[in-house]
């Protein structure tokens, strides 16, 4: 029986780092509209794998809001030109009027996801610095990340770094990595956890948004797929909870995507999109003007479930 449980239980873990694989490694090359221009592999720090891509309208406005995109990879794999982490974001936010940045960080087994999101923090700082060159704000940012790179962004959030701009609000993409010590105490943690967390549980509170959630937030929407199986959506809504138990502005966005559809998808013309620029809106009027104009599509495609629960 326990041989039994152990293949198992090892074959789940395979699977599911070759669906990661198969996601995170999609094509990179994606056509961008003449509208919109793109500087590559700017080196924001000493390391190789300091670099980000920068996206922004080819008629530079001034002081444009920034969306700050951390990929996903369970801490391991990924990359910030991958299609599915940048191609329909960009085409959507970008054409309207908002920078987009997507960054590189040190993976496993180079640095853990404290580290990871000191690199990203490092971004986000340098980007700051240097948003007037692009059309940006400095006082505009959004933080966005999906999977681990929503852990990195939510871990970021928590801790205020004094040194950072303050940004206008988070956006998490289905990650289910809020509580780390819940997570690392369980019977049933996945390999992937194991190996980016380690056995020491002062180092799973230290990466644990949910610990670390002491204070206020900036507005902040976690986005959770209702089609998981595990308990992504839950230990979201146990962060929103205690987030605005500091009165903070904090909502749960639940939508009938997968884990990869919540990234993929997110830009195209679905209630899910407009969803999140509802929560862009309520950010900056800057970021309300170049919304209000969009068009909301009466029929939606045929393959989006349209079921969000916002709480």
């Amino acid at each position: 029986m326990f041989i039994r449980s152990n293949i198992s239980w090892n074959l789940k873990t395979v699977l599911y780092l070759c669906l990661l694989l198969i996601i995170f490694f999609t094509m990179k090359a994606h056509a961008l509209a003449n509208n919109i221009k793109m500087l590559s592999n700017i080196a924001y720090g000493e390391h190789e794998d300091h670099i980000l891509d920068v996206y922004f309208p080819s008629v530079k406005k001034v002081g444009s809001p920034v969306i700050f995109m951390a990929h996903g990879g369970a801490w391991r794999i990924g990359n910030k030109d991958s299609s599915a982490v940048v191609k329909n974001k960009v085409a959507h936010w970008v054409a309207k009027g908002f920078v987009f940045i997507s960054v590189n960080y040190r993976l496993l087994p180079k640095a853990g996801p404290t580290e990871q999101a000191e690199d990203v923090e490092k971004a986000i700082l340098f980007s700051q610095k240097n948003a007037h060159k692009w059309g940006g704000s400095p006082n505009k940012f959004i933080l966005m990340g999906h999977s681990s790179g929503a852990h990195l962004v939510s871990l970021i959030s928590v801790h205020h770094n004094a040194m950072l701009t303050p940004w206008l609000g988070t956006i998490a993409l289905d990650s289910a990595a809020y509580d780390v010590e819940k997570i690392m105490k369980s019977s049933s943690t996945l390999r992937l956890y194991k190996k980016a967390f380690g056995k020491l549980p002062d180092y799973w509170k230290k990466a644990s948004p949910f610990h670390g959630l002491k204070k206020k937030l900036a507005p902040f929407l976690a986005v959770c797929s209702s089609k998981r199986k595990d308990n992504a959506c839950a230990q979201a809504q146990s962060f929103i909870n205690k987030a605005n138990t500091y009165d903070s502005q904090a909502k749960l966005l639940q939508v009938a995507f997968s884990h990869r559809g919540i990234n993929v998808e997110l830009g195209k013309d679905y209630c899910y999109t407009q969803a999140v620029d509802a929560f862009l809106k309520t950010l900056h009027a800057s970021a309300t003007g170049m919304l209000v104009n969009e068009v909301t599509s009466k029929a939606m495609p045929v393959k989006e479930n349209c079921a969000l629960v916002i709480k």
